[in-house]
């Protein structure tokens, strides 16, 4: 029986191999995209096996398979699709294109990677993101969009400054801007403006141009740029032609704007009531009696009225209209766009003009991009990218400058603007800003080439050589003419005209290797050399004594009274290396290295190290995991590494002479001390992440974590008068920046006519000084401190207390140290009794965005609200502005309403008095916070259906509607909590212009 058993127990095995090796087969087929084109490099698995293959340049595969299994086939920036063996040996697969996030390609530096399997923190921006924004510049389009960056423009001139600050501020002397990389070329990105605001060298991009934004966040990824990275790195990715059917695209759009707020001023009776009684009230310290005083200040009504009767409000000029005016944004682009199998092309073309929102302040610029690649084999490419654009800007005066239209709102209505003749007004308190209108022009025009071209050479699969010329130029010119009746002119005109020519040369080579090994193992590394070379040249000249002002450049000018020349140069050699190593798709490796040396830098310190590392775990990959309803996808990360900042200027660490003229004798003078040892500001940086996905992705984000510490900081050390010099740069002090970022993607509603999706980014971060020269003594320089254990430029100053009931006195703050270390709360009226205190932050500490995008069958809606928390302004202009009538400046609303009038009267506006300085200290009378919530943008659009407007060869026609900085929420007392002075302090604002809010209609037409 035993035997019997045996036999038969044998039969059904042997007969049950047999059965399951005929089952096993090959099977082939090819893999193409949704238009038909091969995929080489899918990636074909059997599901629960390690079986895998992946399809060849043509898009062909062969895999052993068993009837009744799964292959799988997956592909960067496709949906993965099943498919199951039956007795069919040959199954030709179509992938569709994916908008799943995980999938897609990023922009890492001299290479790209899929988010998927990304170890570094990057956030990647799409054309999508800054299409159709009315702003004169791509940056402002970003904002709210990236979680960890702070944009703010400085104020709202159209060329006004950016600061960008990735993950906070990483230095106090040197640059805190992030390196801009546009198509593999490092920007030349330095401020050339000669009239004390500065300007935007960016400007020069169009936004039309831009296919992608990539902003390396951690050291990990910018690690890659070594001496350049520790402020982030953005990499801008310009469009190129798509193989397929060719496009012609058209946009127009055009806008009207507006400030985004206004102030309430005195009007001419109020402003005659509160100043009579100002004078009045300074009788015992100003003036002997009333009559005096009332005789003085009527004296004074009668020089400021010009002459018009201010008796009977004669005149109310509202300074503040005639300041601003109404502004205009048209922007007109085109792009031709397509390709085959060799050769694909893109060009495009656009004009910008924008009218800005304060009088003599406009903008034109034009752009052009040819990006042209092509294929002379299947393993040879070249390339070239070339752009070109001029930018033409009508400046104004930088806000600490009388002639700036803005502080024309000091003038009191009663003051006519126009003459009767209609000339402007040159008789009234502070100049006329009219007649440096009429009789003043300072132009700026920039002009700027960036050209780029490259190759590869495939040696091995998978091995590539890649070679890389780029060159950036930056050519502006600056014409500023004062006429003879402009103010502050004694000289029969006056003519500055300056050129700077920057020019910036990138030659890089490297090689690069991808490969997948095995069935599970995959390698990419990158290994090269680059060197960049810097030169410029800057000249300029002053003439004055014109025969008339129709002689407006400087050969019209009797005497040449100054001229400045200079050339200066820096350059950087570097090598560098990147590996990256993914497992299965789950377990994830990355190191890389650069080596960096620099002219700017003493000779024992010139060259430098920057590595990093990071790693990654898929946790969604696993077998406990893959099977979830719930999790879809959990990734784990964490990386470390250094950076370096290297915005020091080109000769900081070299002894500099300088030509004296002594007794009309030629010599030369030790102008600045040299340092062997000075070397670039360190940053040491880890950051600890998590990605997820829940419900097949429909939700997703990232938090992260991460801890920032810069040290080497520069500063300017003083040394011994017998030195013969009065300071020497050295790298002393250290700061750090540590926070969070949240990123919330959700997937609200998916439906076949409608869809609405959102994005949250929020970010937590603190800033703080860790060390400082000179025994960590303070650093004031004006209302700012640079203080161990708070934030960079911290505000500092005296603290306002508020009004004495009984007498109107303003009060301050003693704040002098108690034994026990506590400040006295003790109050004075004089304000230099009162001891100066940290009372805020220029910086916020928290700021994001949440971005909603609609569609309903053809109808698009999209917007994007934006905040920033923990601030503080402090509003240099307002011991003028809300200064209780001590002098004749026009006075917010506030100190004529609120102010102190009599014994028992509780507020925080003192009593009037002429030239009394009642609470006029520079103190936190004048300090407000900044907190807002504000619309940063929204679009709402509608595309004709096809069916209608393919009869006509078109592929879309869009109208829209589109704003910008629709609505703010906050309760700064300012014109705007993102309006800064662009003449110094930092977290200060003075008589600064408000951003513009924006309105266009524009129609985009694709053929």
């Amino acid at each position: 029986m035993n035997r019997k058993l045996q036999f038969s127990l044998s039969i059904i095995a042997m007969l049950f191999c047999y059965i399951s090796f005929a089952q096993t087969k090959t099977v082939t087929g090819t893999v193409t995209d949704d238009q038909g084109l091969p995929l080489p490099g899918v990636n074909i698995s059997v599901k629960g096996t390690s079986t895998g293959t992946q399809t060849d340049f043509d898009g062909n595969y062969s895999i052993s398979a068993n009837e009744g299994s799964r292959l799988v086939f997956s592909y960067l920036g496709f949906k993965n699709q099943e498919v199951s063996v039956t007795s069919t040996t040959t199954y030709n697969i179509t992938l569709q294109a994916s908008a799943d996030e995980l999938d897609e390609i990023l922009v890492v530096g001299y290479g790209t990677q899929s988010k998927r399997t990304l170890t570094d923190n990057i956030v990647k921006l799409s054309a999508e993101d800054i299409d159709e924004v009315p702003v004169s510049n791509f940056q402002s389009a970003l904002v709210g969009k990236a979680a960890g960056v702070q944009i703010t423009q400085t104020n709202g001139k159209v060329e006004g400054g950016l600061n960008i600050r990735v993950r906070g501020a990483t230095s106090i002397s040197a640059g805190t801007q992030p390196l801009y990389v546009l198509d593999g070329i490092p920007l030349y990105n330095g401020d050339e403006s000669n009239n004390g605001a500065p300007t935007n060298p960016l400007l020069s991009i169009s936004p039309n141009e831009i296919e992608s934004i990539e902003i390396l966040k951690d050291a990990s990824s910018a690690a890659i740029y070594g001496a350049r990275g520790a402020n982030g790195v953005v990499i801008i990715t310009t469009k190129t032609g798509k193989e397929g059917k060719s496009e012609f695209s058209v946009n127009i759009s055009h806008g009207s704007s507006e400030p985004t707020n206004k102030r309430d001023w005195l009007n001419s009776s109020q402003y005659i009531e509160l100043f009579r009684e100002a004078a009045v009230n300074a009788v015992g310290s100003s003036f002997n009696d009333e009559a005096e005083a009332i005789a003085y200040i009527e004296d004074q009504f009668d020089f400021l009225a010009a002459g018009t009767d201010w008796r009977n409000n004669a005149v109310n000029t509202d300074w503040q209209d005639l300041a601003f005016q109404n502004g205009h944004v048209s922007d007109a682009d085109f792009s031709m766009s397509g390709g085959n199998a060799k050769t694909s092309i893109f060009f495009a073309g656009s004009l910008n003009e924008t009218r800005g929102i304060i009088r003599g302040n406009e903008l034109r610029r034009f752009n052009g991009r040819t990006n042209i690649n092509h294929k002379f084999s299947e393993r040879f490419n070249i390339g070239m990218n070339l752009s070109y654009s001029r930018t033409d800007i009508d400046r104004i005066a930088n806000d600490n400058a009388f002639v700036n239209p803005l502080q024309g709102i000091a003038q009191p209505h009663i003051s006519p603007a126009y003459n009767e003749d209609g000339s402007p007004n040159a008789n009234t308190i502070y100049p006329n800003f009219l007649l440096q209108e009429e009789n003043a022009f300072y132009k700026t025009i920039i002009k700027r080439v960036n050209g780029r071209t490259f190759g590869d050479y495939e040696i091995l699969d998978g091995l590539k050589i890649n070679g890389n010329f780029a060159y950036d130029l930056y050519y502006q010119t600056e014409d500023n003419f004062t006429g003879r009746n402009a103010p502050f002119q004694s000289t029969n005109g006056e003519v500055f005209a300056s050129s700077v020519n920057a020019e910036n040369y990138i030659v890089s080579g490297f090689l690069s290797y991808d490969k997948q090994l095995g069935d599970l193992n995959t390698l990419s590394i990158v290994a090269g050399t680059e060197l960049n070379e810097t030169t410029r040249r800057y000249e300029s000249v002053t003439a004055n004594q014109f025969p008339s002002d129709d002689f407006q450049t400087v050969d019209g000018g009797a005497d040449i009274v100054a001229g400045r020349g200079n050339r200066s140069a820096n350059s950087f050699f570097s090598l560098f290396a990147r590996a990256t190593y993914d497992y299965a798709n789950k377990y994830l490796l990355k190191a890389s290295i650069r080596r960096d040396g620099s002219s700017r830098f003493g000779g024992n310190e010139r060259y430098g190290v920057f590595p990093a590392f990071s790693a990654g775990w898929v946790v969604s990959e696993e077998n406990f995991l893959q099977d979830s309803d719930l999790l879809s996808y959990l990734k784990l990360r964490g990386s470390w590494g250094k950076t370096g900042n290297a915005e020091i200027g080109d000769f900081s660490s070299r002894y500099l002479f300088a030509a004296i003229s002594y007794n009309q004798r030629p010599g030369i003078s030790l102008s600045q001390p040299g340092n062997p040892d000075l070397t670039w500001e360190t940053t040491t940086q880890t950051d600890f992440g998590i990605e997820y996905g829940f419900f097949n992705g429909r939700i997703s984000g990232e938090i992260d974590y991460y801890h920032k510490n810069t040290d080497g900081l520069l500063f300017d050390v003083p040394l011994i008068p017998s030195s013969g010099a009065s300071s020497i740069s050295s790298n002393i002090g250290e700061l750090e920046n540590k926070g969070f970022e949240f990123v919330l993607n959700t997937d609200n509603i998916q439906t076949e006519n409608f869809q609405w999706s959102t994005s949250l980014n929020l970010a937590y971060n603190k800033n703080e000084i860790l060390s400082l020269p000179n025994s960590n003594n303070d650093i004031v320089n004006g209302q700012n401190i640079q203080r161990v254990g708070e934030p960079v430029n911290a505000l500092y100053m005296i603290e306002y207390a508020g009004v004495d009931p009984a007498n109107g006195d303003a009060l301050y703050f003693i704040n002098s140290e108690n034994p026990d270390g506590s400040l006295s709360k003790e109050t004075t009226t004089n304000a230099n009794s009162a001891n100066r205190i940290v009372v805020g932050n220029p910086f916020p500490e928290w700021y994001g965005g949440i971005t909603n995008t609609i569609n309903f069958m053809d109808i698009d809606f999209s917007f994007t609200f934006q905040g920033e928390f923990g601030a503080s302004i402090y509003n240099g202009g307002g011991r003028f502005q809300s200064a209780s009538a001590d002098y004749f400046d026009n006075q917010t609303l506030d100190q004529f309403t609120d102010r102190w009038q009599q014994p028992g009267d509780i507020t925080d506006v003192p009593q009037a008095r002429l030239f009394g300085g009642n609470g006029t200290a520079q103190s936190t009378r004048y300090l407000d916070e900044s907190d807002f919530i504000r619309l940063r943008n929204a679009t709402l659009g509608y595309s004709l259906p096809e069916g209608v407007i393919e009869r006509y060869g078109l592929s879309k026609v869009r109208i829209y509607v589109t704003g910008v900085n629709l609505l703010t929420f906050t309760d700064y007392e300012g014109y705007d909590p993102e309006a800064r002075s662009d003449a110094g302090g930092v977290g200060q604002a003075f008589y600064s212009v408000p951003p513009a809010r924006t309105f266009s209609v524009g129609l985009n037409v694709k053929f």
